[in-house]
């Protein structure tokens, strides 16, 4: 088994270790398709799976509106309390900062080992959710004043 098998094993270890079993599947995934010589899916991934990703995260994300659990009154009274205005602008600056840190990573492709290590980290010993990287880059890109 060549390294990076080990460091995918590793992973999926840590996700096992911290019962988080997005990680788990994931590096089981990615594991399984490095075994099974599907060499020829890591381009699509890489170039696809971020997006494929995102579309998912969005569909749980408003499926309460489109299911009627959450009504366009609801909607409507968010623009009225300060804590769903607070919400709307946390909203906006973590959708600018997934933009600006999906150009990093497409420009600054090294950094993403780094952001990967803090994210798991993150998700293994601090009970994180793995949604951070593009966060991250995005914050990352203020930093180090890149886009």
């Amino acid at each position: 088994m060549d390294y990076t098998s080990l460091l995918l094993l590793g992973l999926a270890g840590l996700g096992i270790i911290s019962s988080n079993s997005t990680v788990t599947i994931a590096m089981v995934a990615l594991l399984l398709v490095r075994l099974l010589g599907l060499h020829q899916a890591f381009p699509w991934l890489e170039k696809y799976g971020l997006t494929v990703g995102i579309i998912i995260l969005l569909i749980g994300v408003m499926a309460p509106l489109a299911s009627g659990r959450i009504s366009l009154q609801t909607i409507g009274q968010a623009f009225l309390h300060w804590k769903s205005l607070t919400a709307i602008g946390v909203g906006i600056l973590v959708a600018y900062l997934g933009g600006r840190g999906t150009t990093l990573i497409g420009s600054q492709p090294t950094i993403v080992a780094g952001l990967l290590i803090g994210t798991v980290i993150g998700v293994a010993v601090f009970k994180g959710v793995p949604v951070g990287p593009l966060i991250a880059a995005g914050i990352l890109s203020l930093i180090i004043g890149r886009m």
